[in-house]
């Protein structure tokens, strides 16, 4: 397939983009800085679009069979996730793609208290912002006429090894025999890659975790 993947020089991006090149389809890194990206110009196409930007999106992502999202936004500018979310949706359409994915946020996922995630209060409270914002831009997403998908990761996602062993579930929290919530963002990536090629989750939202 021919994929574009929005903010693929994040650590979650580039490994979506990493997995996505591992199984043999032809990658399209879209980037607001593509010197972020110089050491990768051999294995994918890099282009300059900017995320919030409806014909920047529809420029870079026509001729593709499927865009992933891992657009985030920076340090004290959450609200760009709302604007993001109706700017791709957008730009995603006039581009001529039906297929979105869209790398999400663990705060709106339901605990076993049956409270979200972001309100309880072991939650951090230097993120619940971006927590709310990752909320509202699910809201936005549920709300379109593409074939979206959304991936929450577990509580705790960062670089790690890939196993390719993860259990999956739609809007509750998967925690381990210990309370803990734990994905590597390696295999968050092959969860995204499994769901592009295999739909399973068409207009919905999954999660997964250890």
């Amino acid at each position: 397939m021919k994929i574009a993947v929005v903010g693929a020089a994040g650590t979650i991006g580039m490994r979506i983009a990493n997995e996505a090149i591992r199984r043999g389809h032809e990658v399209t890194a879209v980037v607001r800085n593509p010197d972020k990206l110089s050491e990768h110009k051999d294995n994918m196409n890099i282009v300059r679009a900017d995320a919030v930007d409806p014909s920047s999106v529809a420029e870079a992502v026509k001729g593709h069979d499927a865009v992933i999202s891992a657009y985030g936004p920076r340090f004290g500018e959450e609200e760009e996730l709302l604007e993001a979310a109706r700017a791709l949706i957008e730009g995603i359409r006039r581009g001529g793609v039906q297929r979105l994915l869209i790398v999400g946020g663990a705060g709106s996922l339901i605990t076993d208290s049956g409270e979200a995630l972001m309100d309880t209060r072991e939650f951090p409270e230097e993120v619940r912002t971006l927590a709310k914002a990752h909320a509202d831009a699910y809201g936005i997403y549920q709300d379109c006429d593409l074939d979206w998908s959304y991936l929450s990761p577990a509580a705790i996602i960062e670089p790690g090894r890939r196993t390719g062993q993860f259990r999956i579930g739609t809007d509750w929290l998967i925690t381990d025999e210990s309370g803990s919530s734990r994905i590597s963002a390696e295999d968050y990536a092959v969860a995204m890659l499994d769901e592009l090629e295999d739909p399973q989750f068409i207009r919905t939202r999954f999660t997964v975790a250890y």
